[in-house]
């Protein structure tokens, strides 16, 4: 078997209605992804609702109907290669999901592809995704300046857009002479997959070649083995099967494991991936491990599993790093939402306030603040209600980034600083 692309996921932010969805449906189709026909026929179905233009968008909607309609799509849709990558697009339509994705999924972005649209440029939630990105430890940026159709691809109102949008994200904390700004026109393809030859003064690369410019993700193989477990099954002749992705180190068949915070430990007898049996998995494999000696109803989502010789961190309380994203009054201490990392959903109460800061440069605006509220950056301590695994985002970034949700909606987004364990 050839050896799989080394495979890298991207997300779409800006502001809505700049053209996200076009650049997808435009990428997915120049990757050959999706068939002329489907185009066509999203092409006249668009024309007629009279939304011309919009069927290169139409392409995710189409997924985003069926998903909602519970039909599964194969993830491959959302798939496409380069010369050197295997790319998934994390789209965020909503902020919503945009961070419940990102925070929980196994799209822990390691790239994003801002879209501005040249004639609006900089606009209110383009400033929120950028800060999110940042804060959500996204540290490779790619700028798509889109509709240069409007403006008959001018470069004079591609650099004023470009001078607004570097402005914008040196402020908080990314080099804009390291971040390609690309004029692209998604819904006719210029400088997408090709370049453009109506833009003959812009010279840098394509989306896609800057995409493979990307550097690829580190692989948390010599950190200490972390899965969180997404399921438990018991099947029959078998025993009890885990199933989890390894966010970090290897796991081995005849490894002994435990599952915090139950604190139950078990001996690995196989591990399979897509029904296939493997030997040994790594960060990144989405696996089926079956354990001798732990039992369906001893672990369930949102444990994690671990070797004993270095067992996953069972908080006591954690501090950490976070963003308010909308709350509609404020957080002040003994607020108690759920906080989602990786697969755990566990109830957490603030119990200290103990600055605000500023997101863009770090520095302390106020010591022990009454209340935080929207748009606020902080540091806090936040004690579970119940044990739960957590980890410093600095040993192992995907444990330690988290959502913070209460009445329906994601409330706020943070990173973990330190961790008080409870043994």
């Amino acid at each position: 078997m050839a050896k799989e692309k080394e495979h890298i996921n991207v997300a779409m932010i800006g502001h809505v209605d700049h053209g996200k969805s076009t650049l997808i449906g435009r990428l997915l189709y120049d990757a050959g992804e999706i068939p002329e026909h489907l185009i066509e026929k999203y092409r006249k179905e668009a024309q007629e609702k009279g939304k011309a233009t919009f069927e290169f968008a139409w392409v995710m909607d189409k997924l985003k109907e069926e998903r909602e309609r519970g039909i599964t799509i194969d993830v491959a849709h959302r798939k496409f290669e380069t010369e050197k990558y295997m790319i998934t697009i994390v789209d965020c339509p909503g902020h919503r999901d945009f961070i419940k994705n990102m925070i929980t999924g196994a799209s822990q972005a390691d790239a994003a592809i801002l879209v501005v649209d040249v004639v609006d440029c900089v606009q209110a939630q383009t400033k929120e995704h950028v800060f999110l990105a940042r804060t959500l430890g996204i540290n490779q940026l790619i700028v798509a300046i889109n509709k240069m159709d409007r403006v008959n691809y001018d470069q004079k109102a591609f650099e004023k857009c470009k001078e607004a949008v570097a402005k914008l994200i040196k402020l908080v904390g990314y080099k804009p002479e390291e971040v390609p700004f690309i004029p692209v026109s998604a819904y006719y393809g210029d400088n997408v997959f090709k370049k453009s030859d109506k833009m003959t003064w812009y010279n840098g690369p394509t989306i896609k070649e800057a995409l493979d410019l990307l550097k690829p993700p580190e692989k948390l193989i010599d950190k200490p083995l972390r899965i969180p477990i997404q399921d438990v099954y018991s099947i029959s002749g078998v025993g009890t099967v885990p199933v989890g992705r390894v966010e970090s180190g290897v796991l081995k068949v005849g490894d002994k494991v435990i599952f915090e915070p139950p604190g139950v430990v078990g001996e690995v007898k196989s591990i399979e991936m897509h029904h296939e049996p493997i030997k040994e998995a790594y960060p990144g494999d989405n696996i089926g491990f079956n354990v001798r000696g732990v039992s369906k109803n001893d672990i369930r989502r949102g444990d994690v599993a671990g070797h004993p010789d270095n067992p996953p961190t069972v908080a006591r309380d954690f501090t950490a790093q976070i963003v308010v994203l909308q709350h509609p009054t404020a957080i002040t201490v003994g607020y108690t939402p759920v906080v989602h990392a990786h697969t755990a959903q566990v109830a957490c109460r603030f119990v200290e306030l103990q600055k605000k800061i500023d997101p863009r440069t770090g520095a302390v605006k106020e010591e022990n603040p009454q209340f935080l509220k929207t748009g606020d950056a902080a540091v806090v301590k936040l004690e579970p209600t119940r044990p739960m695994v957590i980890e410093k985002v600095k040993d192992i970034p995907p444990l330690g980034r988290f959502a913070v949700r209460d009445m329906g909606m994601t409330v706020a987004a943070g990173m973990v600083l330190d961790v008080t364990p409870r043994k």
